[in-house]
């Protein structure tokens, strides 16, 4: 039976409108990205099968084209309307960011942060250049690396902030294995990029580490 016969109250587009987004289950917000099913199949069971075979949503969500046409019901045109779903998403945080006095919201920093860095599959060093006000400039991903690790240049993160002519930054960088745990080298580098920033009076504010699980803030942790 398709889901234009189901109860109202069942179907995923009508609860969302008399529930709300976050009342629907990952399957049912699924089925609304799909719109339809494939024969024998409605959307929401189309929607379970894809996240039974990819084991979980975020899977599906970070999946590289060629993995997710192969999956039945998937294609190019849901790969395409996906990534600008997701993108839609990043420049929102990032806009939520920039129309803010001052960054007064740690955890919404972070979340920025983890959807610019978190499906790199390589390491990748950023930065949030702020104002006196510690509203944001502007980000930028200065540095890029192997899965092992990533180059970082104090002088080039100088040369950057002098260009924005920021008063403060925040640095974050993801671990590709996942892991969020500070390194030994993540807290020197912060060591170094603090003592160079210290040397034209800007403050560093924080060093995000963006993995699977929660960010980790080495400011939140007494590091810095």
């Amino acid at each position: 039976m398709g889901i234009n016969h189901w109860p109202e109250s069942e179907r995923p587009r009508e609860k969302l409108l008399s529930k709300g987004a976050s009342a629907l289950s990952d399957a049912e917000l699924l089925a609304i990205f799909l719109r339809t099913g494939v024969a024998g199949k409605s959307a929401i069971d189309l929607a379970r099968d894809l996240l039974t075979e990819f084991q979980n949503l975020r899977a599906l969500l970070e999946a590289d084209r060629n993995t997710f046409c192969q999956a039945k019901g998937l294609g190019d045109a849901k790969f395409c309307q996906l990534q600008a779903t997701l993108e839609l998403c990043r420049r929102y945080l990032q806009s939520s960011l920039e129309r803010s006095d001052t960054l007064t919201r740690p955890a919404d920093t972070r979340a920025f942060l983890t959807a610019q860095l978190r499906q790199h599959p390589y390491e990748v060093f950023a930065v949030l250049f702020l104002d006196t006000r510690h509203r944001v400039i502007s980000y930028e991903e200065l540095f890029r690396g192997t899965i092992d690790g990533a180059s970082i240049h104090p002088r080039e993160v100088v040369k950057r902030t002098l260009y924005h002519n920021a008063a403060a930054l925040i640095f974050a960088h993801n671990h590709p294995s996942g892991i969020t745990e500070p390194s030994q080298a993540d807290r020197q580098i912060t060591q170094r990029l603090k003592e160079s920033l210290s040397l034209i009076d800007v403050r560093v504010l924080d060093h995000v580490i963006v993995g699977d699980g929660e960010a980790v803030s080495l400011a939140e942790r007494g590091l810095i």
